[in-house]
């Protein structure tokens, strides 16, 4: 898949998620088989005002490539400005997020509340393409409800002023992330576009990806929550396509080594208080799928140092060894 001058090949991505999708999780997807990897959501106005956070979020590890920084508002000019210094931090594409659900987005007319807002959201794409260089990609959703799909038509203008690709998550933002997607959805859009089209939701299988493709038309597949505790995903989805068969499931040696690498990344990245805040949902991800983890994720949301998280992973597996399993 070619998204300007840009080539995904194989075309697997991983999504773009706040809280989820930093350094250290898009290098562990990037090394499964991720072949695009696009940052958590970098909000435009805030990076205008300087904001620390704003500029973490951005970091880049050496040699990560290709790689989208995606950056959200509803303000052409301040847009632009973002996407400019978005550009400016080494991204390969900038990607405008029209699909955040969340109430504090929506309320200030960004994320998905622009999927209602057909003239404002035109004229941000616009202004971001006219002002960087690097290809500009539009990650939304459907609609705003099953009675608003406006992404085809969004999708239609968005290529006529420039942006090269489209992820389209289907699920409406009425859905929020509890419905099942509509993948009829993301074919609605591609009959409408010649540019990529990039198929996000429900996607959990090697076979789920390779049926989104043929039911729909899309260009490529983009995963999100199915990688949370299980980045190989993206490896099993690769080996499928290439070769018509299954991996075997990680063991848990190879799941618990995960964990540890991903808690010693973050706190390198964001040091202890803040890397391990963070890596406690994520840490328990890892730990699911053995009867009695419970106990082991429940430990999880407690861990206050990287001793802890490796206790707390040291623990859980000689758990899993005796009940001799693995993921499933």
């Amino acid at each position: 898949m070619q998204i300007d001058t840009i080539t995904i090949d194989p075309p697997l991505m991983l999504a773009p998620m706040a809280g989820v999708s930093n350094r250290a999780f898009r290098a562990l997807a990037r090394k499964q088989g991720a072949s695009l990897c696009v940052t958590e959501m970098v909000n435009a106005n805030a990076l205008l005002h300087k904001s620390a956070k704003s500029y973490w979020l951005m970091e880049l590890d050496p040699g990560e490539t290709p790689v989208g920084i995606q950056i959200a508002g509803s303000d052409p000019e301040i847009m632009a400005a973002a996407a400019v210094e978005a550009a400016s931090y080494g991204a390969d594409l900038i990607d405008i997020n029209m699909g955040c659900p969340v109430s504090k987005v929506v309320k200030n007319g960004d994320g998905s509340a622009l999927l209602n807002d057909y003239d404002t959201a035109v004229k941000v794409v616009e202004a971001v393409v006219n002002a960087v260089k690097v290809p500009v990609t539009v990650k939304m959703r459907a609609g705003w409800d099953h009675q608003s799909i406006t992404a085809p038509t969004l999708a239609e203008a968005f290529e006529r002023v420039g942006a090269k690709a489209i992820g389209l998550h289907a699920r409406t933002r009425d859905d929020q992330y509890m419905r099942p997607a509509r993948w009829e959805y993301i074919r609605s859009v591609k009959e409408r576009v010649s540019i990529p089209v990039i198929g996000n939701g429900d996607v959990h299988t090697p076979e789920d990806a390779r049926r989104m493709m043929d039911e729909t038309g899309a260009d490529g597949v983009m995963i999100g929550r199915a990688s949370f505790g299980d980045p190989w995903i993206f490896q099993r989805i690769t080996h499928f396509w290439e070769n018509g068969e299954h991996l075997l499931p990680p063991s848990a040696l190879e799941r618990a080594q995960m964990a540890s690498w991903h808690v010693r990344r973050m706190v390198e990245i964001k040091g202890e208080t803040v890397g391990i805040a963070e890596m406690r949902k994520q840490l328990a991800w890892y730990l699911k799928g053995t009867p009695g983890s419970a106990e082991y994720r429940a430990k999880c949301t407690q861990i206050k140092t990287e001793a802890d998280a490796e206790s707390v992973i040291a623990e859980w597996l000689h758990h899993a060894r005796d009940e001799s399993l693995t993921w499933s």
